[in-house]
């Protein structure tokens, strides 16, 4: 339940829609459901601004069945990540709506597709490997309420690829920057855009990138400013600070304009 649902819920009792009983029933699953294995955070919404998101791998088809089940009942937004076909096919018949997005690796029940535009983010990468990770971070932040803007495959071993896109990163109020091999892509980004970049090291590459090690140590060392690092191939951490980091920029320029 996020603050959009309480407020519809606290004036449906203001207006005499629903009981008190019904009132009290709704906000008996907060802060979270005990589904034994699985302790769900119905309160992460309310509290954080976007539900949990579920991280598939691992999980057994029960506990993901409960969960799909108690998400069921809920009125909001739901992501499953690094979820497959077989997953989704289990959980799909106790959410109605559930699409499957295979490029992201993730499902998404968007049912508040009408919530108020955060902002502009841009997602680039430096190769077309690294657009799985680049979807799932585009995926979370556009179902967060941001306008996602996608450009791929502009690193920097052909660098007229990235400059050619300049007016997207001019407009973009946070951009995230995802690269493998030598990571060096959220850094020259970083050297022409104005706004935050989120850097995401990829495990692409050969040998010696160590499986993401070589690329995350570039970005950490980034001579450019402006630079927030994830872990490797965290596309759903990115897109969520992506999202987040455009929620409190809109939040201070209003209030810088009043």
């Amino acid at each position: 339940m996020d603050e959009r649902e309480l407020r519809l819920l606290a004036e449906k009792l203001q207006s005499g829609e629903i009981t008190i009983r019904s009132f009290v029933d709704a906000l008996k699953g907060l802060p979270f459901k005990d589904l034994g294995e699985v302790k769900l955070d119905t309160h992460r919404a309310l509290r954080n601004g976007f539900p949990e998101i579920i991280y598939c791998p691992g999980k057994s088809p029960g506990q993901l069945e409960r969960i799909a089940a108690t998400l069921g009942e809920g009125g909001g937004n739901a992501l499953f990540s690094r979820i497959d076909k077989e997953q989704y096919e289990r959980v799909r018949s106790l959410l109605p709506g559930l699409e499957y997005l295979e490029n992201a690796g993730m499902a998404r029940l968007w049912r508040q597709r009408d919530v108020a535009e955060r902002g502009r983010v841009l997602v680039v990468t430096g190769g077309s490997s690294d657009v799985p990770v680049a979807e799932e971070a585009a995926v979370t932040a556009e179902t967060m309420g941001c306008t996602v803007r996608r450009v791929f495959d502009v690193g920097v071993a052909g660098l007229h690829r990235l400059l050619a896109n300049l007016d997207a990163i001019f407009e973009a109020r946070v951009i995230v920057a995802i690269a493998g091999m030598d990571g060096a892509l959220p850094s020259v980004v970083a050297g022409i855009a104005s706004c935050p970049v989120v850097a995401v090291p990829t495990s692409v590459g050969y040998g010696a990138a160590l499986g993401g090690i070589a690329p995350l140590l570039t970005m950490l060392n980034s001579c450019a400013l402006g630079v927030t690092v994830v872990n490797i191939d965290n596309g759903i951490g990115a897109g969520y600070a992506a999202a987040l980091m455009v929620d409190h920029d809109s939040t201070g320029r209003e209030g810088s304009a009043s």
